[in-house]
């Protein structure tokens, strides 16, 4: 639902590619100009393990000058227009 949203540059003209391998992860969506990293969270993300992977992970993004912004799923399903507006506006911060 969301890659329909965001592919073929429909966000200020920013590509963005799914499943993009980024310094040994592998990110859900990123957005090349603007720098953005877009992660779909499930429910196991939020195990234990998973929560310290994660800030671990972000931490690793964002020394490469990315932001990664986060959506649990059940967000694109009930809320996908406002998950597209963050991302808009994300988008807009940084081109």
């Amino acid at each position: 639902m969301l890659w329909s949203q965001i592919r073929r540059k429909q966000i200020l003209g920013v590509q963005f590619n799914r499943q993009r391998p980024i310094a040994g992860y592998i990110v859900d969506f990123y957005g090349v100009e603007a720098k953005l990293v877009i992660e779909l969270d499930g429910s196991q993300h939020y195990e234990p393990d998973a929560l310290t992977y994660d800030v671990e992970r972000t931490k690793v993004l964002e020394s490469l000058g990315l932001k990664v912004i986060r959506f649990d799923n059940s967000q694109v399903f009930s809320e996908l227009n406002g998950v597209v507006s963050v991302i808009l506006k994300e988008v807009e911060m940084r081109v």
